[in-house]
């Protein structure tokens, strides 16, 4: 008879190996990363400031600032992979916008989790998947999307859907981990992503695999250059990008021609 901690063992190594899975991508990406960001919601944010050292509100600034939401003040604005809203939020409160955000995420826990957080009344929080927007053409005036891309299964079929919600001349931007070039920022960057990061985050939201599948799917991410040329494949014109923080994250743009 199996013992206890055979049991226990081999229920973790199957965890651990369906996050692999996961992070690689194919069919049980979708169903893992849903089921993944559901049960850590509660920990979500507060992790992201830990793990982070709250640098992360200073990337969200710039995304929302690269968004040239100015330009259209007052139209709709995707929030895509939204999360507990707080690119929806931060968005929806800049002195001078006057239009609504949709935020859009396939993990209702999430959206949940980040009510309370508008104070404008702005933000409509949707259920919806990133490849099947409820949305309809040419009807967003921009869209953005924080660290949620990469968790995405079927990324080109993501910039699709973005691309054919976006009006003409609409802005997507987008904002995800990056690997420093570097290399002793990369080496010290990878040694915390690998082995301290997994540590921390397992503890604080319970879920020993979830901070195993972001730094693998950190590392199978496209690298910059990469995700630029299949923004360009997937519609999008002007494409650029630049790093954030010695490369740990990146911001990239383009607009719907």
């Amino acid at each position: 008879m199996m013992s206890v901690n055979s049991e226990a063992l081999g229920a973790r190594a199957d965890a651990h190996a369906e996050a692999h899975a996961a992070a690689e991508g194919g069919p049980v990406k979708r169903a893992y990363v849903q089921r993944m960001f559901s049960e850590i919601a509660p920990r979500y944010d507060l992790l992201n400031r830990v793990l982070s050292a709250g640098i992360d509100r200073s990337w969200r600034r710039d995304a929302v600032e690269a968004l040239s939401w100015r330009e259209r003040p007052g139209g709709a604005y995707l929030d895509l992979c939204a999360g507990t809203l707080d690119v929806s939020a931060l968005l929806a409160a800049q002195p001078g916008f006057c239009g609504r955000v949709i935020g859009a995420d396939f993990a209702e826990p999430m959206l949940r989790r980040g009510a309370g957080k508008d104070t404008t009344d702005r933000v409509t929080p949707v259920v919806a998947d990133a490849v099947t927007l409820p949305l309809a053409s040419g009807s967003c005036a921009g869209a953005i999307v924080a660290f949620g891309i990469r968790n995405v299964a079927g990324l080109d079929d993501a910039l699709r859907e973005v691309h054919r919600v976006l009006a003409p001349g609409a802005r997507f931007v987008i904002l995800e981990f990056s690997t420093p070039t570097l290399a002793p920022v990369r080496a010290a960057y990878l040694a915390y992503f690998r082995f301290i990061l997994p540590l921390i985050g397992g503890a604080v939201s319970g879920h020993r695999t979830a901070y195993r599948y972001l730094p693998e799917s950190v590392a199978r991410f496209p690298e910059r250059e990469t995700l630029a040329a299949r923004m360009t494949a997937a519609g999008f014109a002007n494409v650029r990008w630049r790093a954030l923080t010695f490369g740990i994250a990146a911001l990239h743009w383009g607009v719907r021609a």
